[in-house]
């Protein structure tokens, strides 16, 4: 058998393609590695981002705006003073991107003007906080960022 160019560049080919494919298998295979999707229902929750964008331009445009601040306590939601609080419905979702299992709701239903989210609730690093709300038939939509030290 002669060793020439064209068989080096086939047995180059050979051996990448192995490598590469056994990476592959690899990573597939291991649980160490997540392999989770951010949103169960991906294609079912991109047909609502007009809605959504909607929702936040009614938020943005109000006056006084929802407030998301991190306290000593844990994370305080400070709703607008010129709305009546009994009459705000909806929800607030707690998004945290490196562990699915971590992410909750808590439905709004509320006894003064603002929320708060515990500390002991939330274990420390990054979170996305959004929150979906309704009054007088409008609905707003605010999202923002937080992090736990």
């Amino acid at each position: 058998m002669k060793f020439n160019w064209g068989t080096g560049i086939v047995i180059a080919f050979a051996l990448f393609m192995t490598f590469i494919l056994s990476y592959v298998f690899k990573v597939q295979s291991n649980d160490k590695y997540d392999h989770e999707l951010v949103v169960e229902d991906y294609y079912k929750k991109e047909s609502t981002v007009q809605s959504e964008i909607e929702r936040q331009e009614n938020a943005n445009a109000l006056l006084n705006k929802v407030k998301i601040e991190k306290t000593s306590e844990g994370v305080r939601i400070e709703f607008p003073s010129d709305f009546d609080y009994s009459k705000i419905n909806g929800k607030v979702s707690l998004y945290r991107p490196s562990s699915q299992k971590l992410d909750f709701e808590i439905p709004l239903s509320l006894s003064s003007p603002h929320l708060l989210i515990p500390k002991s609730n939330l274990a420390s690093g990054l979170w996305d906080i959004s929150i979906d709300w309704e009054y007088d038939g409008v609905k707003f939509l605010n999202k923002d960022s937080f992090k736990i030290e």
